[in-house]
């Protein structure tokens, strides 16, 4: 009786079959994930080989971002330079 498997051995050609498609599918998902992951990564514009910001750039954009007020942004400049 043919099946379609007698050259595989039958049943046991079939689970082979099934192994060697679900460990395609697994390969694939997992591709998925780490190119999700490194579009996440390259995408958020962080660059992790680039220098930490200065107290002075640190300074500047906070009174830029409105988070303090001339006098204090002033006097906290000053305390930088001295």
């Amino acid at each position: 009786m043919m099946d379609g498997f007698d050259g595989m051995g039958g049943m046991g050609g079939m689970m082979l079959w099934m192994l060697v498609w679900g460990l395609v599918g697994l390969a694939l998902l997992a591709l998925t994930v780490v190119g999700i992951v490194w579009l996440v990564r390259r995408g958020n514009g962080t660059n992790r080989l680039s220098p930490p910001e200065s107290p002075d750039e640190i300074l500047s954009r906070r009174y830029a971002a409105g988070e303090l007020d001339e006098d204090e942004y002033l006097r906290r400049r000053a305390g930088l330079q001295d």
